[in-house]
């Protein structure tokens, strides 16, 4: 059996908290957060939020990460998850 390290990645992502706009309007998530949402990437359903991918669209609760891959695809991750599989770059 053979084993296999993940190489390491720096991704961009936000934890979403319910809502990606503040009291005044304004975003306080990345841009290409809102370019994705104004691309019908991410979009509402009701008050929820969900991300269309290649696999089908996958619901984002809130808590959730959401990430921007290497290649510009955009998922949902636990936050269990994600502290497990990633760190802050500073």
């Amino acid at each position: 059996m053979a084993r296999y390290r993940k190489k390491p990645v720096v991704i961009e992502a936000f934890q979403y908290d319910g809502d990606m706009i503040d009291s005044f309007g304004q975003p306080y998530v990345p841009e290409w957060a809102i370019t994705a949402t104004n691309d019908n990437i991410m979009y509402y359903d009701g008050p929820e939020l969900f991300i269309r991918t290649l696999e089908g669209d996958h619901h984002v609760t809130v808590g959730d990460y959401v990430i921007k891959g290497v290649n510009g695809e955009l998922y949902p991750c636990k936050p269990d998850i994600f502290e497990k599989t990633y760190e802050l770059v500073e």
